[in-house]
């Protein structure tokens, strides 16, 4: 008998295919299990949760609503692989990118190996990520996937922000041309939780350790002999035991953990003090579901307003230790 889970927030039962069984023993799916979805973000916050947590979501929400698509299934789980320590705070220094990384770990051992054991090409899961394809994983501008319901759902658990619960949203949510689509009252929900994982983005919770976090990785990279490639397959563990033992970052490390209200930010790039370092947000995540199956801007132009307004928010910070 396959073995079956029960994914805590959707509350969908997921019996497991005999290929998800060997994914899920491997190195890069037990690996996510030590990196923190909210990045460094979980130093100030209760957005604790793993990647795993959130890539067996991802996987539950495709079982719901494609149960029979193998591919789909597999590149559900395989769709963070790629991630970095601490999830998206590092990326981009030295070049790092979770996609393309994800992209080269599922075409290496031990992943393609298992795919091709069960009859799955590596490239086929490749297509399905890379967006060469229509796929419920991968965003179309401004329209919601899996993935990204997943996040703002979870995060907003963890942040007391949710107001609805869960499976019974589940029930008013389904897929139109790869796009979710819901009713307006629950659009209206879900456009309240992209508004408000935007403002934690841009608030003295995230900003600040996020800010920091990056500036150690720059030195740790500046001041050892790690290469980006080697940082970007650590498990967060592992990064804050080299920056525990890296001169250049130790003190700064035990700051940003210990003593995280010592932190201050100001928006744009306003003077503060000195000794402070700017910082500026790569992107802010905005999506929208489809409204009883047409766009929200032509179904909803008040929650359409709504996410539009997300544009107002900053995105340069000056950043300093008091």
């Amino acid at each position: 008998m396959a073995p079956v889970f029960t994914d805590p927030l959707w509350r969908i039962p997921v019996r497991l295919n005999p290929v998800e069984v060997e994914l899920l023993r491997t190195e890069p799916l037990r690996r996510l299990h030590f990196i923190t979805h909210g990045g460094a973000t979980t130093i100030t916050t209760l957005q604790s949760y793993s990647r795993l947590e959130h890539t067996l979501g991802v996987l539950a929400l495709v079982a719901h609503f494609r149960p029979e698509d193998e591919l789909l299934r597999v590149a559900a789980l395989l769709h963070d692989i790629g991630h970095l320590p601490l999830s998206h705070t590092f990326e981009g220094i030295g070049g790092l990118d979770h996609h393309a990384i994800g992209l080269q770990v599922l075409r290496a051992e031990p992943i393609r190996p298992v795919l091709e054991r069960h009859g799955i090409g590596a490239e086929a899961v490749t297509a399905a990520l890379g967006g060469q394809q229509l796929s419920p994983l991968i965003g179309r501008s401004g329209l919601l996937n899996l993935d990204h319901l997943d996040s703002f759902v979870r995060s907003g658990r963890a942040a007391g922000r949710l107001d609805a619960d869960p499976a019974v949203m589940l029930t008013h949510l389904d897929l139109e041309e790869s796009v979710v689509s819901t009713d307006h009252e629950t659009a209206a929900s879900l456009v309240s939780l992209v508004c408000g994982e935007a403002r934690l983005h841009t608030s003295w919770d995230s900003v600040g350790t996020s800010s920091v976090v990056r500036r150690l990785a720059g030195r740790l990279l500046d001041n050892t002999t790690l290469t980006p490639a080697q940082l970007a397959r650590m498990a967060d563990p592992q990064l804050w035991s080299a920056f525990d033992s890296c001169a250049a970052t130790r003190a700064e490390s035990g700051m940003v953990r210990y003593e995280p209200h010592r932190l201050k930010v100001v928006a744009g790039h306003a003077s503060g003090d000195p000794s402070g370092w700017d910082f500026s947000l790569r992107k802010i995540y905005s999506s929208a579901p489809l409204v009883e199956g047409e766009r929200i801007e032509v179904s909803a132009p008040e929650l359409a307003a709504e996410l539009n307004a997300l544009r107002l928010l900053p995105t340069t910070f000056r950043v300093w230790w008091s």
